[in-house]
């Protein structure tokens, strides 16, 4: 086990939306490195104390560099864009898998440990709903086959290296700055349109399900999975509370005190009908409990973002 205060800690992708909040949360306790390149996370989003190393998972010398001494990786450096991975797969797969591996093994060489991003994405069309650890992993998108891989690297290495190294399969993140997992960028859209005052659009009925997790209780999670003693697993990361996509323009409208119209359009290609997480196991093995409401966590979304 790991005692994340005093440790020295590094954080890959520390600019980005997850890995900032990671940050902020540890600067004051530990010892925190950032590797970050910059073309999408902002270096006004890392504090002043941690020490910053600019350059890309897939240097082999600046990953040396960046992780020498470290406890503790959370990786959460990656291409996170579904449509990029769909018009790019070879360049997508080289950051989100041949990335991992580098940090994977560069960590082994440490003997750190390693909390690493998977997904959701990861399933793809489930059997059932809520989705657990156990069910069939068929991802139907080449950033799905890229998650499931970076999943089962993280697991294979605990098993055949005796390495730390925990998996966390999150939902639909989403908070300060930004958002993460399939759907989830329909929040951001939605707050667009009402602050434009037009109509929030949804594709499709709007029945369709989805698990919407605050960056702040994903962060609770990563810390959790840095200390724990159930190393080599994979945990789902959500709320477990489904959310239509309707009663979310709805609470949107709520929080918002807005007026506007809730209108349809055509069903988007391939979008997955229902997505909810089964976290029983993150709550028996990491002691994992959300505890941002949806209506809580647009709220603050909302003051933020103003």
């Amino acid at each position: 086990m790991v005692d994340l205060d005093g440790a020295t800690v590094l954080v890959t992708g520390g600019a980005g939306f997850i890995g900032s909040h990671i940050v902020d949360r540890l600067v004051d306790t530990a010892d925190v490195r950032v590797l970050d390149h910059f073309v999408t996370g902002d270096p006004e989003d890392v504090p002043d104390v941690a020490t910053v190393i600019e350059g890309s998972i897939t240097d082999d010398h600046t990953l040396e560099r960046a992780i020498d001494g470290v406890d503790v990786v959370f990786h959460k450096a990656a291409q996170t864009n579904f449509a990029r991975s769909m018009e790019e797969p070879r360049r997508s797969h080289a950051t989100n898998v041949d990335g991992t591996l580098a940090v994977l093994d560069a960590a082994r060489e440490e003997d750190a440990r390693s909390v690493v991003a998977s997904s959701a994405a990861a399933y793809g069309p489930p059997e059932r709903i809520p989705i657990r650890e156990s069910d069939q992993l068929s991802p139907t998108s080449p950033y799905g086959i890229e998650k499931l891989s970076v999943d089962h690297y993280a697991r294979t290495y605990a098993s055949i290296y005796d390495q730390d190294v925990v998996a966390l399969r999150y939902f639909n993140v989403y908070g300060r700055q930004g958002v993460a997992g399939d759907y989830a960028s329909v929040i951001a859209a939605f707050l667009d349109q009402i602050r434009d005052g037009d109509p929030i659009t949804i594709h499709g009925d709007g029945t369709q399900i989805r698990d919407f997790v605050h960056v702040d209780d994903v962060v609770d999670a990563n810390l959790l999975a840095a200390e724990t003693a159930a190393v080599g697993e994979a945990y789902n990361i959500g709320t477990g509370s489904p959310t239509t996509i309707n009663e979310l323009a709805k609470i949107c409208k709520q929080v918002t005190d807005s007026d506007v119209e809730i209108v349809h359009d055509e069903t988007r290609q391939g979008d997955i009908e229902h997505s909810q997480a089964d976290i029983s196991k993150a709550y028996s093995e990491l002691g994992y409990e959300p505890t941002v409401s949806l209506e809580e966590g647009l709220s603050r979304l909302v003051s933020e973002r103003t």
